[in-house]
């Protein structure tokens, strides 16, 4: 299972509307710490399949839903439940901490 492409376009439909928690990456292509959470965040989209929706949003083509959720620095992943943020995770950080922010959801 790959981590689904939120949009500014889908944000709503993929994320607002989502039965499940999602977690979102917002990410960019010239950011060296996201690269370095890139393989968790795919192992995350294995391993919580049918619980949470793992998604990732590129800032640089998405700049309407980062500004929206006051994303300054990225990495960022936040944690959104029935459409509110739960939880945010900034920066780089190993993949308990994602592990154990997702099960306290």
């Amino acid at each position: 299972m790959k981590p689904t492409t939120i949009t500014d376009e889908n944000f709503e439909t993929e994320v607002i509307n989502s039965e499940l928690p999602v977690l979102i990456d917002f990410w960019a292509a010239w950011c060296g710490p996201c690269k370095m959470i890139a393989p968790i965040v795919e192992e995350l989209a294995v391993e919580f399949d049918g619980k949470v929706k793992i998604g990732k949003l590129d800032v640089d083509e998405n700049q309407q839903t980062a500004i929206k959720y006051g994303v300054r620095s990225i990495p960022t992943v936040l944690l959104i439940k029935g459409g509110e943020v739960k939880d945010t995770i900034i920066g780089a950080v190993p993949k308990n901490v994602f592990v154990e922010k997702l099960n306290s959801l």
